[in-house]
């Protein structure tokens, strides 16, 4: 069926699909993402595992599919270390020919009503567009940051590239990162404020033991173990072959991912990578702001900012228990009025933060200490945001003098929230 683009069409049903509209729907998802549109039989079952009823929305208009919306269950990781459960979205697309008709708009609503009831604590997305979300009341709550080193002039001696504190380096196969990577990930997200769960999907797909593309292009990949033998941290890495007129190297390496469960081995991988013969760059990957990576070489300023931008958005759906699965950082008290237009967490409550840095959290009906939208605690919740800044941009009022600096000395951390993914 043909339709005009920009005409009102009442008649638009935006339902979950079912398993035999996934090709229908990988295609509009597909053409949302301006890929080509059809994928061939091993890619579609390639996907399928993905799929779960009642998870992938679609809108139909005369029976073919225009939009896109998936979510999964995830955990996501709170000021602390404890894990909240979340309602993970992606495969967010609205074909070109039915645009600002809300489609969105009913996707979103449904499927944060129905994570809502499930009781998920959070929504969580990687946004492709920054203006889209907030006005579903997400907020960004991690940003990232991607370093290119020029590697002659870090002031590392490739001579002397082994780890110094008895560990080493080893490069192993995809089959050794399915069973290494996944516990190592583990100790990690526990440590990681903003990090989330990885399924086992996940590893096929970082390993090329699940494909989503027609070509594969096989990583390296390299783990440091400890002086004990214990696996400490692992890279995911690939390099160009790129050559200088004089026949000298020129070539990058670029970094999917590194995982690191301490700083020796954060130290160990960022100085093997920068070691390896023709490596004139290092693209370090996304990373969180405050990375150890510049510091970790003699000269930062070999370490250059590529690319800073927003990553992971949060949605609180359940006031009470975000801010009780978070620790904090000093005791206190705040009486919180959170807007929420879709009313799926609005209202005032009150945080009672202990010198243990435990917190407890109820309704109240208390004048409001600080007054702020759903979408600004979300930017809190993690500790990444200050509240000073955002009454400064207007977007958090103080019903009493002071409340946003005694906001920040509750939930702000000292080391800023990463999440290592995207999905």
């Amino acid at each position: 069926m043909t339709t005009t683009a920009g005409t009102p069409r009442p008649d638009l049903d935006v339902r979950p699909i079912t398993e035999t509209e996934f090709a229908d729907w990988n295609r509009a998802l597909n053409i949302g993402f301006l890929r080509e549109p059809t994928s061939s039989p091993e890619v579609l079952d390639a996907r399928r595992p993905e799929f779960r009823p009642g998870r992938s929305l679609g809108a139909f208009d005369g029976g073919r599919c225009v939009a896109t919306f998936r979510s999964f269950a995830q955990e996501l990781t709170a000021v602390g270390g404890a894990a909240v459960p979340a309602d993970a979205i992606s495969n967010v697309t609205v074909s070109p020919t039915h645009r600002r008709r809300g489609l969105l708009t009913r996707m979103m609503a449904q499927d944060l009503a129905a994570a809502k009831e499930r009781g998920d604590v959070v929504a969580t997305l990687i946004a492709a567009e920054y203006p889209i979300y907030g006005r579903y009341g997400f907020g960004p709550a991690t940003w990232a940051t991607e370093w290119t080193v020029d590697v002659p002039r870090t002031g590392l001696d490739p001579r002397r590239s082994h780890p110094e504190d008895g560990g080493r380096v080893d490069l192993v196969d995809a089959e050794d990162v399915r069973k290494l990577g996944p516990e190592l990930h583990e100790r990690l997200r526990r440590i990681q404020p903003g990090a989330v769960s990885r399924t086992d999907l996940w590893w096929k797909i970082a390993t090329g033991a699940v494909r989503f593309r027609p070509t594969w292009h096989e990583p390296f990949f390299a783990v440091y173990r400890s002086a004990d033998g214990e696996v400490e941290g692992m890279v995911s890495y690939t390099t160009d072959d790129e050559w200088g007129d004089s026949k000298q190297p020129l070539n990058t390496a670029r970094v999917h991912w590194l995982l690191a469960a301490g700083p020796a081995a954060e130290r160990a991988l960022w100085r093997y990578l920068c070691s390896i013969d023709w490596i004139v760059k290092v693209r370090s990957g996304w990373r969180a702001p405050d990375d150890l990576l510049p510091l970790l070489l003699p000269d930062p300023r070999a370490a250059a900012v590529t690319t800073h931008a927003d990553w992971l958005w949060v949605r609180v759906l359940d006031v009470v228990r975000a801010l009780e699965a978070r620790t904090y950082g000093a005791a206190g008290s705040l009486v919180l009025e959170v807007a929420d237009g879709a009313g799926l967490a609005g209202g005032r409550y009150r945080l009672e933060a202990s010198a243990d840095g435990t917190g407890t959290c109820a309704a109240t009906t208390e004048d409001a200490d600080l007054s702020l939208d759903v979408a600004e605690l979300a930017s809190l919740w993690l500790g990444d945001e200050s509240a000073v800044r955002l009454a400064a941009l207007g977007r958090v009022r103080e019903g009493r003098a002071g409340a946003a600096r005694e906001a920040d000395a509750l939930l702000r951390t000292s080391r800023r929230p990463w999440c290592p993914d995207i999905f």
